[in-house]
């Protein structure tokens, strides 16, 4: 099964080796055929430190690093 990899914006950059991203995602309510966006943060191992707050990033799903880290940051999204 493939990993999956998400795009999002990075919020916090204050761990040690931890950033925290949001991911937003938009899809069609069912019943009132309105577009919704869902957003849900993840926690991303960074072992550089090499992102701050506002980069966009992209992370891949990995085997876990620690209790609440279970995606690794990728590279950094272009724009």
């Amino acid at each position: 099964m493939p990993k999956r990899i998400l795009q999002g914006k990075v919020t916090s950059d204050k761990n040690d080796q931890t950033v925290t991203v949001l991911i937003e995602r938009r899809f069609t309510h069912p019943v009132m055929k309105k577009v919704v966006r869902s957003t849900k943060k993840y926690r991303a191992h960074d072992p550089l430190n090499q992102f701050k707050v506002g980069d966009t990033v992209r992370i891949i799903e990995c085997a876990p690093v620690s209790k609440s880290k279970r995606w690794e940051v990728l590279v950094e999204a272009s724009a």
